[in-house]
């Protein structure tokens, strides 16, 4: 399903963020990326997602060479992805049920069926009551389901989440992992990047480890 071949990432100024990184990850896996600020989690992601593009290597994804895929085939890749970032982009003079609908509105989905996925979506996350409220009034951990309810409305196969739980309280951090499990319970492709030791030893997952741009054996 993800296949990263002796990739390299280097940005302007020659910052090498990461150095001939190989591994695969299979369908229905759940990937936890730990290392250090700067090891290279984030970049990992966005070239999944072909935010960026590798300088060196292959990185496939669902069969697709991100390295040559044209602009305008990238939002049909993202149809099958789910992106959960640190920044949350969302829109803050929009409700809650018009953050989520937007990637279906994006993608040309029927309004009747959008809102029934929109509204499946808040449930999941526990904010069905508030899809009228605003962002803002919505504490850290709730802005997170939001990005959550978003990331999974269009029914991915495959969610990355970068630092979902940074600056959560414990409970709330566990409670986005659960989350995360349900999804991968019924055979959703995850890969989150965390350095929360409590997270990985509560949750099962596959190790991949970054230092300085590299993978740790």
């Amino acid at each position: 399903m993800i296949s990263f071949k002796q990739v390299s990432k280097r940005y302007p100024g020659g910052y090498a963020a990461l150095k001939n990184i190989s591994f695969e990850v299979a369908a229905g896996e759940m990937i936890f990326l730990t290392g250090h600020s700067g090891a290279g989690k984030s970049t990992l992601l966005k070239l999944i997602a072909a935010i960026e593009r590798p300088n060196g290597g292959t990185v496939t994804v669902n069969g697709q060479n991100i390295g040559k895929i044209k602009a305008g085939a990238v939002p049909y890749l993202r149809r099958n992805l789910g992106l959960i970032f640190q920044d949350h982009k969302l829109l803050f003079d929009r409700n809650l049920f018009d953050n989520v609908m937007l990637p279906l509105q994006i993608a040309g989905f029927d309004h009747r069926e959008s809102a029934k996925r929109v509204r499946a979506a808040l449930d999941k996350v526990g904010l069905l009551k508030r899809e009228k409220a605003i962002p803002i009034a919505l504490s850290g951990g709730e802005q997170q389901r939001l990005c959550i309810a978003r990331a999974i409305v269009n029914r991915p196969s495959i969610l990355l989440a970068d630092e979902p739980t940074g600056n959560l309280d414990a409970d709330s951090a566990n409670a986005i992992m659960d989350i995360f499990k349900s999804f991968h319970q019924v055979g959703a492709t995850l890969l989150i990047s965390t350095h929360d030791e409590n997270i990985l030893r509560e949750f099962k997952g596959r190790r991949l480890s970054l230092k300085q741009g590299e993978l740790q054996s």
